[in-house]
């Protein structure tokens, strides 16, 4: 029913929430570049109770006990080492919140619950419950009450407001809210923002070099490969979790052989019939498997995509990279990747 309420708000909004809506602004505000994106695609699991810190410090790559302090990126993975989730990790009133793509909460809340035993630990899926917003501005009078370190959370509209990354000059904050608050206060924040598609969000999400792991692709990335390491969201001194020791022998003993990398697509018109898709493979010019997409967002321009890429090391320095006969374009990173 919370879910329900929310999407007649955004409809009473005026806002289009089919699969192919381009963006929509508010007319008040259509000539401004503070934007605020609904990610109904977002979901969000709750852990609760006396032992929950304890209990997730043996289950997450990251070291939990620190997320009081900031909210964190952390990888959770198989024994084998391979990522079922990346989740983005808050807490609020005692309760720790693992934000990641709707689609695989209730898999990861039913394999999460298998180990919890004897341990007092709640898990639940409260996706229904929250309402999760991207706010991107380069207005610097609008982010006066943002918290002015990256990944600091704030108490905000009773909720969490969380400061990332920026984009250029693009700043961005994620915004995670009960219902019942985002229905109030999302009014308040007009006329300063405009509503605008998940896709403006899901652009700079790319353009940050943020992977992310859906359905299509759990179980295909050691979490180095997806840079998870340079976006200090493995603490290699935490001690064991699950996984453990595959990730720290790629870490101690060997070189990584695979990275995620940004790069754009331009289809021509021939090719523009098919679309990237999440979990696509890539192939070197000896047509042989170089990788796959991580994550893709249409840039709205007929058939030009940005893209993360994960991809072998040496296919990449030797030449081009494909994804079905189009050569893919890559971009400065921007964070640093030793090769």
């Amino acid at each position: 029913m919370a879910n329900n309420n929310w999407q007649q708000f955004l409809i009473d909004q005026g806002i289009d929430l089919s699969e192919h809506a381009n963006d929509f602004n508010d007319l008040s505000t259509q000539n401004s570049d503070a934007r605020i994106s609904a990610l109904s695609e977002d979901g969000l699991i709750a852990v609760s109770g006396a032992d929950a810190l304890d209990f997730l410090q043996g289950q997450l790559t990251n070291d939990i006990k620190h997320i009081s302090q900031a909210a964190q990126y952390t990888g959770y993975c198989t024994a084998k080492g391979r990522l079922l989730a990346l989740f983005y990790a808050f807490t609020q009133n005692d309760v720790i919140y693992l934000q990641c793509p709707r689609e695989i909460v209730p898999s990861i809340v039913k394999r999460l619950t298998m180990f919890v035993l004897r341990s007092k630990v709640r898990i639940e899926d409260v996706s229904d419950a929250w309402v999760s917003l991207g706010l991107t501005t380069t207005q610097a009078s609008l982010t006066t009450t943002w918290p002015s370190a990256t990944h600091a959370p704030q108490a905000l509209l009773g909720g969490q407001l969380i400061r990332l990354p920026s984009v250029g000059n693009t700043q961005r904050a994620r915004m995670l809210l009960p219902v019942a608050d985002a229905i109030l206060h999302c009014p308040s924040l007009h006329p300063q923002y405009c509503y605008s598609t998940p896709n403006h969000w899901e652009i700079l999400e790319i353009q940050a070099a943020t992977p992310q792991v859906y359905a299509a692709t759990q179980e295909q990335f050691v979490p180095q490969m997806l840079n998870l390491d340079l976006l200090q969201a493995i603490n290699f001194k935490k001690g064991c979790y699950t996984g453990q020791e595959i990730v720290a022998r790629t870490h101690y003993l060997g070189k990584v052989k695979r990275r995620t990398w940004l790069a754009q697509l331009q289809l021509p018109p021939a090719a523009q019939q098919s679309q990237p898709k999440i979990g696509d493979q890539v192939l070197d010019q000896q047509q042989q498997e170089a990788g796959q997409i991580v994550r893709v967002a249409t840039t709205g321009d007929q058939g030009n995509y940005w893209v993360l890429v994960q991809c072998r090391h040496e296919a990449k320095q030797a030449g081009e990279i494909y994804w079905q006969g189009v050569a893919l374009s890559w971009c400065d990173m921007p964070y640093v990747i030793e090769t």
